[in-house]
């Protein structure tokens, strides 16, 4: 009998480490996806802020915004995006493309003054000096535009 007991104590352990073994798996599973949505989580939080480029963009675009906004706003910018990308490739010509959509729709806005257009060419310029021509270029357009 004790032959039998022993086996029967072997196959207990046995299913109690299989159940063990399941149970580890599993929160090591659910530790992975609370990791994602942590991290789903956080890049949502970083869309939705304030200091996102689209979404300071939008308020640039906004007819409505008023002259604070658009302080607020390019102030914004310049702190948390006024470096441009130097590389040569297609996502740093989108970026390039997106500073000087920028400029060109500030200059346009109709609650703005003369200085919020140059504050923020000048220190756009002064972070990127390798960029000076071109913005300046673009300003002008902007405000050529604006007479016309």
């Amino acid at each position: 009998m004790p032959i039998a007991l022993l086996i029967k104590s072997v196959m207990g352990l046995l299913g109690i480490l299989a159940i063990l073994f399941f149970l580890f798996f599993l929160s090591l599973k659910s530790k992975k996806n609370v990791k994602k949505k942590l991290q789903k989580k956080k890049k949502i939080e970083e869309e939705n802020s304030g200091t996102n480029i689209h979404y300071l963009r939008s308020i640039i675009k906004n007819k409505e915004s008023t002259t604070k906004e658009l302080q607020e706003a390019l102030d914004l910018i310049i702190l948390h995006h006024g470096t441009i990308s130097k590389e040569k490739n297609i996502k740093s010509l989108a970026d390039f493309d997106v500073y000087m959509e920028i400029i060109f729709k500030i200059c346009r806005h109709p609650n703005t003054t003369k200085n919020l257009i140059v504050k923020f060419s000048m220190e756009l310029e002064k972070r990127n000096p390798e960029f000076k021509k071109e913005i300046n270029d673009i300003m002008l357009k902007g405000l050529n535009s604006r007479i016309h």
